[in-house]
This record gives C-alpha cells, structure tokens and sequence, in this order.
C-alpha cells in the first residue's frame, strides 16, 4: 500500500478535511463572471461588482464615512537607515480601532512628493514581515522599495478574528489596507498618483483585493496566489472565503476590476501541486485577459513565472512598480542590504 505524506501550513490543516464543492455546481452560480464586451460595459460591470463586494465585505458604510474618519497618527517608534527613516506609526482605521503601521521615509525629498507602496505580508507574518528579512521568501522587498526612494506602508493582516461586530474578516483585512492608503495619500511627501501595493502569499491575495477595490492603485503585484477557488477549497486556509462569494465570482473576476490599469501577478515553477502552480495561474490568467484586451490594454497583464517557489520575484517587482509608478530610471538599482 502506497502512503502519501502531505505537508501543508499549520494555518492550512484545519480545512484539509473539507470537501470540495462539484465545479460545475460553483460555476453555475458565478452570476457576475465577467464577459467580454465593450468598454463601458466593461466598466459598468466594475461599479455593479465593487459595489455587491463591498456589501458582502461588510464595508459600504466605512467606505461611505472615511472622509470623517480622523487618522490622529501617532510615531511610537523609529529607526534611521542610510536613505530612509523606518517608523512605527498608529492611526485610525474605524472610528472605533486604530492600527499600527510600519512606515519608510525617505531621507532625501522629491519634487512633487515620492510613489508609494502598501506592503502587504502572508499568513504567520507581521507588519515587520517585508523589512526584516526573517523569512527569506519575501526578498525584504520593502526594504528594496524604500531604498529606491518609495514611501512604504505595511500593517498587519494575518488574523483570524473579526474585531468589530458585524464585520467580516476579509472585510477587516481590505479595510485596514485601503485606510493605509488613505493615509499615503493625505501625507505631502507622497504623490498620491503613483501609489501601487504588492505582496506574497496572503499579501498577494490582499494585494488583489485592495488593486481590485481601490481604484487609486496605480500598479498592482500579486505574488505566489493567482489560482482558482475551487483549488483553495481544499489544503489550503478558508479565510479567503466568505457568504456570497463563490455565488459571486472567480479569483479571475476580482482580478479583472483592476483593469486597464498595471497588474503583474507571480507564480513559482516549483510551487507543489497543492498550491499555486503556475498551470492554474495560466487557467484563472486567460479569465483575466478579456477584461484587458476590452479595455485595449493587454500590454498591462503581466504574468512573472519564475524558477522558485514559494517567493517574491524581487527584481520583476521592482522593475514593474518602478516602471509603473514612474520611478526615474536611476531609482531601479540592483538589491542591496541597509547597513
């Protein structure tokens, strides 16, 4: 007898024994998959979707009251490398919870104020995840940002409890992000039109999300998630998963609300097969495509295979942002360490 041993995330195992619902009987309920059509269609698809997202994410009154929402930032902490300045920072996300941030600076100022990235770290990190190089996969990709001269903001999205009553997890996480970006914008030093986020993993799944639903995402990175929903039903943590939303759209869908505008997605050639192999990433990508090519766009998908796994593709990163966000050439050098 032949005995598979499958090694999965902790965060992972308590679904393994779940079943996965029959595709057809999920596909037959996607009401709002989207169709290639003409361009106002396609953005009268956009509105109709953001909006049943936001309802279902529990977040159309915060979106509709953010404006009165005081940040009342405060440093609590802060660090000085050769060309940037490392905070800890706390603001309010709702009027009834405030976050901490990790937030770069840099230390030189740039004429009409420096693009800026929302950081976003995977299952088991923090908001420290893309700085401090404890966990390999993710390059210190937002300690090579700020080094180019990017503002970078990164809060914690890891939890598994809802907060506030009445609330949805998903919901939480995209809402913490967005008001990050709201604080990007509000800040003099940055250029609140060359604003991008990126991440791996979860980050990469929070990273769609928030380029989907936050049309002031100039560029978008997804590492290590593009796939389909019916591989995330098993192997894998449900927290992706919430009322309303298989019935909804596919993983394609929510990626397609952020055209026309910059989206590069990873995947990793030696991703195991329980994950996000790059043979799902091509099925759910050629759902993506209409909506860019309705938009006469297709040169703004970008699909980065690499040979790793797991990991950031740190240079296509970097070269994507800066290219889209506007970075002077003389920004985008090759990775290097803080000293």
């Amino acid at each position: 007898m032949n005995i598979r041993i499958l090694v999965v995330p902790i965060c992972c195992l308590v679904l393994a024994t779940f079943p996965s619902p029959r595709a057809d009987a999920v596909e037959a309920t996607r009401a709002l998959r989207y169709v290639s059509g003409t361009p106002e269609a396609a953005e009268a698809w956009q509105e109709e979707l953001r909006t049943k997202l936001f309802d279902l994410l529990r977040l159309t009154d915060l979106v509709r009251s953010r404006d009165a929402i005081a940040f009342e930032a405060t440093v609590v902490d802060e660090k000085e490398f050769d060309s940037y300045r490392l905070q800890t920072i706390e603001i309010q996300s709702t009027p009834a919870r405030r976050i901490r941030a990790a937030l770069t600076i840099p230390l030189e100022a740039a004429e009409g104020g420096h693009p800026a990235v929302v950081a976003i770290h995977g299952h088991g990190g923090s908001m420290t995840t893309p700085f401090d190089g404890e966990k390999p996969i993710y390059k210190e990709f937002g300690s090579a940002l700020a080094r180019r001269g990017f503002v970078v903001i990164s809060t914690n999205v890891g939890q598994h409890d809802v907060y506030e009553p009445g609330r949805t997890l998903m919901g939480e996480r995209l809402w913490d992000l967005m008001r990050c970006v709201d604080y990007l914008a509000s800040r003099s030093d940055v250029d609140n039109q060359r604003l991008g986020c990126a991440g791996l993993s979860l980050g990469g799944e929070m990273a769609m999300w928030l380029g989907a639903m936050d049309t002031r995402m100039a560029a978008t990175v997804s590492a290590g998630f593009l796939t389909v929903m019916d591989q995330m039903e098993q192997n894998h943590c449900m927290c992706w998963k919430f009322d309303g939303l298989r019935e909804l759209v596919d993983f394609s869908d929510i990626y397609a609300l952020t055209a026309p505008r910059p989206l590069q997605c990873q995947n990793g050639r030696m991703e195991p097969d329980t994950q996000f192999t790059v043979a799902l990433a091509e099925k759910a990508l050629a759902e993506i495509r209409p909506a860019y090519s309705d938009f006469n766009a297709s040169d703004k998908l970008m699909h980065q295979i690499h040979d790793g796994g797991h990991e950031i593709a740190l240079e296509a990163m970097i070269q994507f942002l800066g290219k889209n966000l506007d970075v002077k050439e003389g920004g985008i050098d090759s990775p290097g360490r803080d000293k």
